[in-house]
């Protein structure tokens, strides 16, 4: 009996030792896109009032975490049974991130006649900044629902040769790691006006280092969120270029032809395909409202 014990402890402490070094391997290959993932989401989750952030991200934290849930089984069955439907699905994934960020950037160059969409104007009635929020929420959720499919795929790929045992606890780690970790840091960003206060108050003194360092975190935090805007857009195609460059055979091969690096190739695919989805995506209700 006591051998039976310690032999299963021993084949248990074998097995996480193979999670924890095939969790490393994962966890580098998915570096990139985790980076890519905390631009897209920080942006997303900014431009709230200040009582609403938590809240907020606690809500979109929450639907990552559902996404996580709906996305591992179904990529684990798809895996075994229809591997080429992973492939069709990072694709319409990628055209979707291409066509949000050649959205965003349309929005900033032409100029607009309808109000501004921020749950921080405080001159909105309470019941459409709610709706507000609501929607920016979900668009959130929406967004990490597509860049957790990525992780989840190319965290498998990186266990695909090993066997079920060991790739049901790596992929399911990195999924909880990246929504831990990217909402996490997230958080930090959005309440750093807040912890710089609390720096400035933590003593009467004027002019102390925790003085000087509150009021540099409350006069950066602007300029961390007009970055995030901007490094979220660029994410956004070089997440969507990415896809294209390594599940089509067509950018694959343009992309060995050309001769630039191969992040400003990914760059110019997302910012090109997701203009010529946009066109489609225009002319597709131009012509619904004539026939309205």
């Amino acid at each position: 009996m006591a051998s039976g014990i310690f032999a299963l402890l021993d084949d248990i402490g074998t097995l996480m030792d193979d999670v924890a070094t095939m969790g490393k391997v994962a966890g580098k290959n998915t570096a990139g896109i985790l980076g890519d993932d905390l631009a897209v989401n920080a942006e997303k989750a900014s431009g709230f009032l200040s009582s609403r952030e938590l809240p907020v991200l606690w809500a979109i934290s929450k639907g990552s975490l559902l996404n996580k849930l709906i996305i591992l089984p179904f990529a684990f069955l798809l895996s075994a049974y229809f591997p080429t439907a992973i492939t069709v699905i990072l694709i319409l994934g990628g055209l979707f991130l291409a066509f949000e960020g050649v959205e965003k950037v349309y929005e900033f160059i032409v100029p607009h006649n309808h109000k501004e969409n921020s749950t921080k104007s405080t001159d909105l009635p309470e019941e459409e900044l709610i709706v507000i929020e609501k929607k920016k929420v979900k668009s959130a959720i929406i967004t990490d629902f597509i860049l957790s499919v990525e992780i989840v795929i190319i965290t498998l790929g990186s266990v695909s040769s090993e066997p079920l045992t060991i790739q049901i606890p790596v992929v399911s780690l990195i999924a909880l790691l990246a929504t831990i970790g990217v909402y996490g840091v997230v958080a930090l960003i959005v309440r750093m006006d807040d912890f710089g206060l609390k720096l400035i108050r933590l003593n009467p003194e004027d002019n102390t280092l925790s003085d000087k360092v509150g009021r540099f975190l409350i006069r950066a935090l602007p300029w961390v969120i007009k970055s995030l805007g901007v490094i979220g857009t660029v994410a956004l195609f070089l997440v969507s270029g990415g896809l294209f460059v390594h599940n089509l055979h067509f950018f694959h091969h343009l992309e060995e032809m050309l001769p630039i690096p191969s992040v400003l190739f990914e760059l110019l695919a997302g910012l090109v395909v997701g203009t010529i989805v946009l066109m489609v995506v225009s002319g597709i209700k131009w012509t619904w409202r004539k026939l309205r």
